[in-house]
Order: structure tokens, then sequence, then C-alpha cells
């Protein structure tokens, strides 16, 4: 006679009816529609782009969510979709168990704003082009001038200084690139012009403006001066 062991039949039927529902349940659920679809931007930027647009990619371009059925959605191709869009840094899309398909969007971040003979545009946070939107126009410096490859990266650096830096960020309106590459910048709340000279020693440039600006502007005396000389690394030349 052959002894039966039970308790591991036992448990090898109840893994197989567990198998069995996970399976049917999971079969069933993707033969289901959507209930609805619904998109969550995060971050602290304003938006840029509408969420209608966003909601209409998602659904692939039907007028409704609920004409959708989850097995046929590709998740990944959604998500390149929405990656590849000007104004959107990174998107994930996933659809939750009572059937609402989400995408959770960040916004790209503009740090400047540009002005050439191509026209004007936005330079994000990773250094690349970003389109002017009709929904909002972000408060950062606007640049004109010799724009071109060979400065590009430098200028990228500094515009990040800039923008990272909450006096700056608050300070500098404006960036002209002169033709021998130096730089001329505009204060917000004074009229004096900033020489910044060429790309070189820029953080100790700027740590002596800011010094400056906040002994000097203790005793109201900013709106004097014309112009605000910072190429001298050891010292700031102010003529009035």
């Amino acid at each position: 006679m052959k002894i039966f062991n039970w308790n591991n039949i036992r448990l090898f039927l109840m893994f197989f009816l567990v198998i069995f529902l996970f399976s049917f349940t999971s079969k069933r659920n993707s033969k289901r529609k959507l209930t609805k679809s619904t998109v969550v931007f995060v971050g602290e930027n304003s938006l840029f782009i509408k969420q209608e647009s966003v909601n209409k990619l998602l659904i692939e371009n039907n007028s409704n969510a609920t004409t959708v059925r989850k097995d046929r959605l590709d998740l990944n191709k959604l998500e390149q979709v929405l990656n590849a869009q000007a104004m959107i840094e990174r998107a994930d899309v996933f659809v939750s168990i009572d059937g609402v398909l989400k995408a959770v969007v960040k916004q790209k971040t503009p740090i400047a704003r540009v002005f050439n003979d191509e026209g004007s545009f936005y330079i994000d946070s990773e250094g690349n082009k970003m389109p002017l939107s009709a929904n909002f126009t972000a408060r950062v410096p606007l640049v004109s001038g010799e724009i071109n490859k060979k400065n590009s990266e430098d200028l990228f650096k500094l515009f990040k200084i800039i923008y990272d830096d909450e006096f700056l960020k608050k300070n500098i309106i404006g960036i002209k690139v002169m033709p021998n590459s130096s730089l001329l910048m505009l204060n917000r709340n004074y009229n004096f012009q900033i020489d910044f000279g060429n790309m070189i020693n820029v953080e100790r440039k700027f740590k002596n403006y800011k010094a400056f600006f906040q002994k000097v502007s203790l005793d109201s005396s900013l709106y004097k001066y014309k112009k605000i000389d910072l190429r001298f690394t050891e010292q700031v030349v102010c003529t009035k």
C-alpha cells in the first residue's frame, strides 16, 4: 500500500486553484474597457502643455477612453509618444486596477529664452531647445547676440548657474553675447549694465557681484551706477 501525503496533495490543489483563478481573472480583466483617462503633472512648473493635449495622446486620438480595451493598449508606445513631445521631459503611463488610464507627466524646465535668426525658443535644464508655449511664459533671462555651436555649451553652464541660484535667478533678466564672446547683462530692478566679460571664472564673478550688490544696496546707491564691471576677478569696478 502506498502512503499518500494528504497535506502535500492539498497544497498542490490549492496552488493549482490560485493559478487558475489568477489566470482567469487577468484574462477577463484585460478585455474590460477603460473607465476613463487622467493626467497628473508633477513638479513646480506651470502648465506649458494643456491636460487635454496629453489626454488626447493617451487615448490614441479616440474621443472617449471608455471605447478602448485594456488588452489593446501598448503602454510603452504611449510613453514613447508622450516623451517625444517638445514640452515633456518624462512620462510614466499605467492602468490602475479600477480601469483608469493614468499618465504621470514631468514637464521640461526652461532656464533661458533665446532670440536669434531662427526665432525665439527656450533652453531647458538639459541644454536642449524647447518651444514657446501659448499657455504660459517663463520668467527666465532673455538671451540675444552671437550664439553658436562654439559657445552654446558654455552658455548653457552659465544659464544653469543663474537658474540654480535664487538671487541670480531673480536678479538677472537679460544677457547679450557680443561678437568678441563677452557678455553684457541686465538687472531686473536697476538701470545699470553688467559687463561680465568672457565666460571664464564665472562662479567667482557672480560671487563678487552678489557681495557687491548686497553691500551697496544697503545705502541705496545702486541707482547712481550706469555700469558694473565684473571682468576683473579681484575687484568690482563701478561707473556712474
